[in-house]
């Protein structure tokens, strides 16, 4: 009976042991097998082989487009509109009449001041006279002196307010829509139109510090407005003297001919701006730059695995992106499938 037991105690171990063996064998080669078809395959992707070639380097950036010379057209004085010689949106001269404010009453009180002029004028003659026959002292004539002085002043000053009556366009232009009518009672706080020389606009755009030293009085920029793909030149003539700390850019305008008054005030500008010529530069496809926390890396084939390479790059295009370091000639740049590498995995490599 104990050799019955025995034996089936004995039976049942074995078996037990078999079924471990094999469940472990099983997973073994599973592992074996996962390792295998992950770790050996090599993941297909496309790439380049790096050369230097010349480089124009390219700055783009957004600027905005302004009127040459601009003005709000107000008046000095205040009474009524009397006439009108301007239309909305003409061109006008320099120093031609834009609209003339009532001055009646000014006029009225310049003869009143001209008249106490004259008779100021008359007495400091007499009192001359009368100082040369010593019949008044210095002082007295001094005073009369002073009031004939006195009422001339006055009278340039009233000759000076009917003067500004008659409000004229400080410059050629074009003037704008008013907001004033013959009748309208004028003060000087009432906007009555905008005057803009278009003639010539300027383009202000503001550059990374980095590029601050590269940038020339007199060179030549292009730029382009939204829904035109017509291109257009201006040359560089002022630069802000000191870097925006808040910004770190630096300021730039340009000035550019709009003869055919195409171009408006008020629009973006994208301007291409000329940097220095970089010849041996190393130009990559954008989408092989991976941003990562300390910069931008790129992965290229060696030896059939992928090597991750931390690069400096400087400026951007739509297509590609000038590299500074990190890249050397003759290098395999994968180009695809950058976002799922990692380093010293396997890759095959389509060069292109």
């Amino acid at each position: 009976m104990k050799l019955k037991h025995i034996l089936y105690t004995l039976l049942i171990v074995g078996f037990g042991a078999f079924v471990v063996y094999r469940i472990s064998s099983n997973r073994s080669k599973n592992d074996d097998s996962k390792d295998k078809a992950g770790k050996n395959k090599a993941i297909n992707v496309n790439g380049i082989v790096v050369h230097s070639q010349t480089f124009d380097n390219n700055l783009s950036l957004s600027g905005s487009i302004e009127a040459n010379e601009q003005v709000e057209i107000r008046s000095e004085v205040s009474g009524i509109v009397e006439e009108i010689h301007f239309n909305e949106g003409a061109i006008v001269t320099k120093g031609q009449v834009l609209f003339k404010v009532n001055d009646l009453e000014l006029r009225a009180q310049l003869g009143q001041a001209t008249t106490k002029e004259n008779l100021a004028s008359e007495n400091e003659r007499r009192a001359k006279l009368l100082l040369q026959k010593e019949a008044i002292s210095q002082e007295e004539f001094d005073i009369a002196r002073a009031d004939f002085k006195s009422a001339q002043a006055q009278s340039q000053l009233i000759k000076a307010q009917i003067a500004k009556t008659s409000v004229r366009a400080p410059f050629s232009g074009k003037i704008g829509l008013r907001s004033i009518s013959p009748g309208t009672y004028i003060t000087p706080s009432i906007l009555v139109a905008k005057l803009v020389n278009i003639g010539k606009l300027k383009i202000t755009f503001s550059i990374p510090e980095k590029y601050a030293s590269q940038v020339k009085l007199n060179s030549i920029i292009s730029f382009s407005v939204a829904g035109s793909t017509n291109k257009y030149d201006a040359k560089v003539y002022a630069i802000e003297p000191e870097v925006q700390v808040a910004t770190r850019t630096l300021q730039v305008r340009a000035i550019a001919e709009n003869k055919t008054g195409k171009l408006l005030p008020g629009t973006f500008a994208n301007v291409e701006l000329p940097l220095d010529v970089i010849k041996d530069a190393i130009v990559v496809p954008t989408e092989a730059i991976v941003p990562v926390q300390n910069g931008k890396k790129v992965f290229i084939s060696n030896k059939g695995k992928a090597k991750e390479v931390i690069v400096e790059t400087a400026t951007r295009t739509d297509a590609s992106i000038l590299v500074l370091s990190g890249l050397k000639t003759g290098d395999t740049l994968v180009t695809t499938g950058v976002m799922s590498l990692k380093n010293d995995a396997p890759v095959k490599v389509k060069v292109k």
